[in-house]
């Protein structure tokens, strides 16, 4: 432990004592009671270093609350409410860290849970104590004296330890102006509130202040202005002023003074503390689906070769991606508000009517473009007047409740591909040839377009109708609805972003072959980091991952960011296709001149028929489809082009219900 962190604990060991002694002095002359003792100071030291050890701190705690407590209290009874104390810190310790001796956080409502149990356990902790203490000393009634240390012991918990938690950074939302109204009206109210002796109902004014902080404020200023209010509550009432200081007109015990503050103060320690974790929370999601966002937009933006157009329910441009204002020479200013009838001709609407069976409208056709399964030709209108075929496909766009959004369409041009067809329908043998290589480029093209189609419709449904409804403030600021909708946003928003990336790669792969930039890399550097890309999604999940990689560097020269995407796509895969409670391991070893990456699950597995077809691209094996699993079809093909560009090569071994194991072998670098 260092110097400074020696200090820190020694300085709050002695805050502990000092409070210690004011709380029992501070507490009632006729009462039993001992104030609001400060186990929250006294539990610090186990949550935020590692040493001295637990049973030195718990020591030193009961050390401290036998001597502050004998300044007011019989030494018999002093030793009993010290060990009760000490059996508290060590409970509320136990239970908050699961054990451990680190910094907790504070960022999520089970953390938050977790806090709010163990405080509560704590609580009943040395209320035990307290009455076991009363009963053999006589001190007291037992069940009053149980109650005042419960609650004072829950009031300090709550109060004061998220100070020692970790805690989300967020600078909060209010200006300058608006935080010195709250910190004018938190030291005005607080003590006018509690010079009040007649008036109980008014105390609770302070609540809204400090609820209003909680929301606008950083998490740190929040707890400041908890803390003003608490001290000030605090200190009034021990000199006898404010309407829980006036308890003997009722004829209660004076005991009774104490558990009253000590309930005010966990009710606004229970306000504030949510309210202040879920804004840190809904602002760090909301962050991170704005970057989502923005990621996903520059990828579609980027896939120039297709037009991507998205409407509303109405026809009306939403959307016009770079690739359609390319192909189809209108901007994205001209086109968004107006309907794409405009993009086709009267006559392509006529023969696309008849060629599907349908009247001669826009509006039939659409819909029966919709109900078609696959992509269709279809005549595009350019700016310029130049009537262009593409290959398109229409999808409608819903919401988890199936009402409509909207339509999105993506397509690209085949003019060029349709006249070379026509005249390589005269051309030599070797001209068929290339003919029909063409024609299979493009139907693998056509059938990526429409299952990149068929996947998009739920996650551009998710960005448009959970990200306005984030953006417009339809479910209030900060509703447990809102926080859902920035989740489906992440999750979908992600997903998109995969499958477009896919489409991507896989149009590098079939035209200009994939580009690597050779570099001297670590292998165990890169599995690592392919793990820790997909670590987010396993933690949501209820499965065990281990990795073990070797000690000493395993040189390879490739291309960093692809050898990285096939360890996602790996890894990724065994947690999308393994159940609740599996296990997967990651290893990588070298043998001879070579190293083995292997990534075993115990998932739902892949039958031995379906094993050769596994890396054909769009290929989905059966159980896959049956429990309705997401995903393209390309990781995999994608994947195993790159490893054999590397002079590698990839295995599988798999079994329904017993799960798979992707082995991939790469060529080292020979040492020297």
């Amino acid at each position: 432990m260092t110097k400074s962190r020696a200090m820190y604990v020694v300085g709050l060991l002695a805050g502990a004592a000092v409070f210690g002694i004011f709380a029992v002095y501070g507490s009632p002359a006729e009462g039993h009671a001992i104030g609001i003792w400060p186990v929250a100071l006294a539990s610090a030291p186990l949550l935020v270093a590692r040493r001295p050890p637990t049973s030195v701190v718990l020591a030193l705690v009961f050390l401290i609350a036998v001597v502050t407590i004998w300044t007011g209290r019989p030494l018999d009874v002093s030793i009993g409410l010290a060990g009760a104390i000490t059996l508290e810190t060590w409970v509320f310790w136990r239970i908050f860290t699961n054990g451990v001796r680190t910094r907790p956080t504070l960022y999520t409502d089970r953390e938050l849970a977790r806090f709010i149990l163990a405080s509560a356990a704590g609580a009943v902790a040395v209320a035990g104590g307290a009455a076991l203490t009363s009963e053999v000393t006589g001190w007291g009634t037992p069940g009053l004296l149980a109650l005042a240390l419960a609650a004072s012991g829950l009031a300090s918990q709550l109060a004061v330890t998220p100070f020692f938690a970790k805690l989300r950074g967020h600078g909060g939302m209010a200006p300058l102006a608006e935080r010195i109204v709250q910190w004018v009206l938190v030291l005005t109210v607080t003590p006018i509130v509690f010079a009040l002796d007649d008036f109980p109902a008014i105390v609770f004014l302070v609540i809204p202040l400090l609820g209003w902080a909680a929301l606008r404020d950083g998490a740190y200023e929040a707890l400041a202005q908890l803390f003003a209010v608490l001290g000030i509550a605090i200190a009034l009432t021990t000199r006898g002023h404010g309407p829980f200081a006036v308890v003997d007109r009722y004829g209660l015990d004076p005991d009774v003074q104490g558990i009253l503050l000590c309930t005010f103060i966990v009710d606004c320690a229970l306000i504030v503390i949510p309210l202040m974790l879920s804004v840190g929370e809904q602002l760090e999601n909301a962050r991170q689906v704005a970057g989502e966002r923005d990621r996903v937009q520059n990828i579609v933006h980027g896939a120039s070769g297709v037009a991507i157009i998205g409407t509303d329910e109405n026809a009306r441009v939403t959307l016009f991606n770079p690739g359609a204002e390319r192909l189809l020479g209108y901007t994205a200013e001209e086109m968004t508000g107006h309907t794409t009838r405009s993009l086709h001709s009267d006559e392509a609407i006529a023969e696309k009517a008849a060629e599907l069976g349908v009247a001669n409208d826009f509006e039939a056709v659409a819909k029966a473009i919709v109900a078609m399964v696959g992509p269709t030709d279809m005549r595009f209108l350019r700016k310029d007047g130049e009537e262009r075929s593409h290959s398109m496909s229409l999808n409608r766009i819903e919401d988890d409740r199936g009402k409509l959004l909207g339509y999105v369409s993506t397509s690209e041009d085949i003019t060029e591909r349709l006249r070379a067809q026509e005249a390589a329908l005269e051309a030599l043998e070797s001209e068929r040839r290339a003919v029909e290589r063409l024609r299979e480029v493009d139907q693998v093209k056509d059938a990526f377009v429409s299952s990149v189609s068929h996947e998009l419709r739920t996650p551009i449904t998710s960005i448009l109708g959970y990200t306005e409804m984030l953006e417009d403030g339809v479910y209030g600021d900060l509703h447990e609805e809102q926080l859902d909708a920035v989740r489906r946003v992440g999750a979908n928003s992600a997903r998109l972003l995969s499958l477009i990336d896919d489409l991507l790669t896989l149009s590098r792969v079939q035209e200009d072959g994939l580009v690597f930039v050779d570099r001297l890399v670590d292998l165990r550097k890169i599995v690592a980091a392919g793990c820790a890309v997909v670590a987010p999604t396993l933690e949501r999940r209820d499965l065990e991952m281990t990795i073990d990689l070797p000690d000493d560097p395993i040189p390879f020269l490739g291309d960093r960011d692809m050898l990285e995407r096939v360890v996602i796509n790996l890894v990724g895969n065994a947690v999308k296709f393994t159940p609740e409670g599996g296990r997967i391991d990651v290893g990588l070893v070298t043998e001879d001149e070579s190293a083995l990456l292997s990534v075993a699950d115990t998932g739902i597995g892949i039958p031995l028929e379906e094993q050769e077809k596994l890396f054909t691209r769009f290929f989905r094996s059966s159980l896959a489809q049956e429990q309705a699993i997401p995903g393209s079809g390309l990781g995999l093909s994608i994947a195993r082009a790159i490893v054999e560009k590397h002079g590698g090569s990839m295995s599988v071994e798999s079994a329904p219900g017993e799960g798979t194991t992707f082995r991939v072998r790469l060529p080292v670098l020979a040492p020297g």
